[in-house]
């Protein structure tokens, strides 16, 4: 087999199907990328290293808290390991900080999907703690990999999402740093060259 080549920020994501457990209906199905950019809507890939561990229930009990908001934003996320959906049914039933996620939890047991995004330690057989935001058009818009120790903020995964949202439904802006819904961004061009503080003072 051809060794896999991770993908970077900017290029195209292929169509990919995954086998999953949805914990709101209690059964499995298959879900394929390409449904989900079909209906206009941003992929959230949020990679963890296994089930039965310890900071990954942390995480995927954070990030369910703030799916509802996620979804009105017009995106799927879909947690994934290395688990089969099989583990992910046992997992979602047993431990009490996930009985309320809604979302679909993905299975990668060839580690395909983990190595397409870069996400694949050899050496643990693991996936590190990846985010990954894609637009509607399967672009690759955003990327965070920790490491395992550290577990991620789901409060940051909705910033950003917004401001990828804002800058795709306005193409002449960026959002500075900490941007949030509301606040001023930049519309850049040589007069802003050097001003940025001043713009961002005086209002964009």
């Amino acid at each position: 087999m051809d060794e896999i080549k991770a993908l970077s920020v900017g290029e195209k994501v292929p169509d990919f199907e995954l086998d999953v457990y949805l914990p709101e209906k209690g059964d499995f199905s298959k879900l394929k990328f390409s449904e989900i950019w079909k209906k206009g809507k941003w992929l959230i890939l949020f990679f963890y290293p296994a089930d039965y561990t310890f900071v990954c229930p942390t995480e995927l009990q954070d990030v369910g808290d703030r799916y509802v908001e996620i979804k009105k934003e017009g995106a799927e996320l879909i947690s994934v390991s290395t688990d089969t959906h099989y583990v992910h049914y046992a997992w979602q039933r047993q431990e009490k900080l996930l009985s309320k996620i809604g979302y679909p939890m993905g299975a990668d047991p060839t580690h395909t999907l983990s190595k397409i995004f870069g996400v694949y330690d050899e050496a643990a057989g693991l996936a590190l703690r990846g985010t990954f935001i894609i637009d509607p058009d399967g672009k690759l818009m955003g990327s965070e990999v920790n490491y395992f120790p550290v577990g991620r903020n789901s409060d940051e995964l909705l910033r950003k999402l917004r401001a990828f949202k804002y800058t795709r439904e306005n193409p002449a802006h960026v959002c500075p740093a900490k941007w949030e819904p509301g606040k001023k961004t930049l519309t850049p061009g040589k007069d802003l060259v050097g001003k940025v503080g001043e713009r961002l003072k005086a209002g964009a």
